[in-house]
């Protein structure tokens, strides 16, 4: 298993990618990853999972069209190994690529990359803005408006749900809980 710093993957990363929105993304991701290694068992696994989610959306910047098809390439000449390209690629298995997630890891990456981007945009139509005080119920009412982040899809982050065995209100909740355990880094 190979595993590359926090350091050499967020140079890595800005290298590709400048916009604010997708590098709060990417470190959200990041955070998120790390929670679920530590709460599902992973621990020692933790800055691998963290890597991981750092680095899923390497190519979606300047190649949107070619997204996890460019990603191998890009992560290769910055020295990333086979394993995690496998994992950073099957975030777009049934969408670009036919990679499908095998590991935990790679099917929470599959769950939670939507996911994390309908909690946030609930929380920011919150008083709050925060998911600091978000509940499982506001993000589900937001989840059945179809207009609502519909960036973010729905099929994706059920069909993660199954790949867990989870339900869907476990996945929804176990993210909430993550990107409150995150929030407080990535306001810094």
């Amino acid at each position: 298993m190979s595993v590359i710093s926090r350091e050499q993957a967020w140079e890595l990363l800005t290298k590709y990618n400048k916009e604010s929105f997708h590098l709060q993304h990417a470190r959200t991701v990041e955070g998120v990853m790390r929670w679920f290694a530590e709460d599902l068992g992973y621990g020692q696994e933790a800055d691998r999972w963290a890597v991981v989610g750092l680095l899923h959306d390497i190519d979606f910047e300047l190649f949107p069209t070619a997204h996890c098809l460019k990603a191998p390439e890009l992560l290769r000449e910055g020295g990333v190994g086979e394993d995690l390209i496998r994992s950073v690629v099957s975030h777009g298995y049934q969408l670009t690529v036919d990679v499908k997630p095998e590991h935990e890891m790679e099917k929470v990456l599959y769950a939670v990359d939507e996911l994390t981007g309908l909690i946030w945009a609930s929380a920011l139509m919150r008083p709050s803005k925060s998911v600091s005080d978000l509940e499982l119920k506001s993000v589900k009412k937001k989840y059945k408006t179809a207009n609502f982040a519909a960036g973010c899809s729905r099929e994706v982050i059920e069909r993660g749900a199954a790949m867990l065995g989870w339900d869907l209100d476990t996945l929804i909740q176990k993210t909430i809980l993550a990107m409150r355990a995150v929030e407080p880094q990535l306001a810094g």
